[in-house]
């Protein structure tokens, strides 16, 4: 996806890069692209950022050049572990790409004066959003534990087997409700509409 390169800074020398992620199709990317726009090009990941493993960043990692800036929304949209987030940067970096962080304010420009002060910078910052990570999901796993106690907590959607999927195929063939049929099979509708329509 290419923008305008207005806004971005006119002393540089190469292209100034965004990158985006979110973890799944269903997030909307909106909110990066406004905070990093006027970049020359954007790379959009719709993927975890449990690894390196992504299209769009791999493409990226190619395609940027010495003096080009990479532009990213926040530490956490690059990487969600501190090891990869410095072996990236120290990628980037190494060819000579800048790397700035718009929500942090940190950047990053390879060996120099005031480079060992940006790593710390960088360590602590992302140290500090895997914490927050971890936090979060440990809420979560208590807040489950309190819902079991209580008996309001559901799990995961229960979903049909493949003899379940033909019975009720043949049930909605013969003119029976499929509301009835998924009570009837301990599933939500949603399911059984998937199911029908996956098979």
């Amino acid at each position: 996806m290419d923008t305008s390169a207005e806004g971005c800074n006119p002393n540089m020398t190469g292209q100034v890069v965004g990158y985006v992620r979110v973890s799944s199709a269903d997030q909307n990317p909106q909110r990066q692209i406004e905070t990093l726009a006027g970049c020359d090009r954007l790379f959009t990941d719709k993927a975890s950022g449990k690894n390196t493993e992504r299209p769009a960043l791999t493409e990226l990692l190619g395609y940027v050049r010495e003096g080009d800036t990479v532009r990213v929304a926040s530490l956490d949209r690059l990487a969600r572990n501190m090891r990869d987030m410095l072996e990236l940067v120290e990628t980037l970096t190494g060819k000579g790409v800048t790397v700035e962080f718009v929500k942090e304010g940190l950047t990053f420009k390879g060996e120099g004066e005031g480079d060992s002060m940006s790593r710390l910078l960088l360590g602590i910052f992302a140290s500090v959003a895997e914490f927050e990570r971890a936090t979060i999901r440990e809420r979560q796993r208590e807040g489950i534990e309190i819902a079991k106690a209580q008996g309001k907590y559901r799990g995961r959607a229960r979903a049909l087997n493949p003899e379940q999927v033909e019975q009720a195929k043949t049930l909605v063939a013969t003119g029976v409700a499929k509301a009835k049929v998924a009570r009837d099979l301990g599933v939500s509708r949603q399911t059984l509409y998937n199911a029908l329509a996956a098979a």
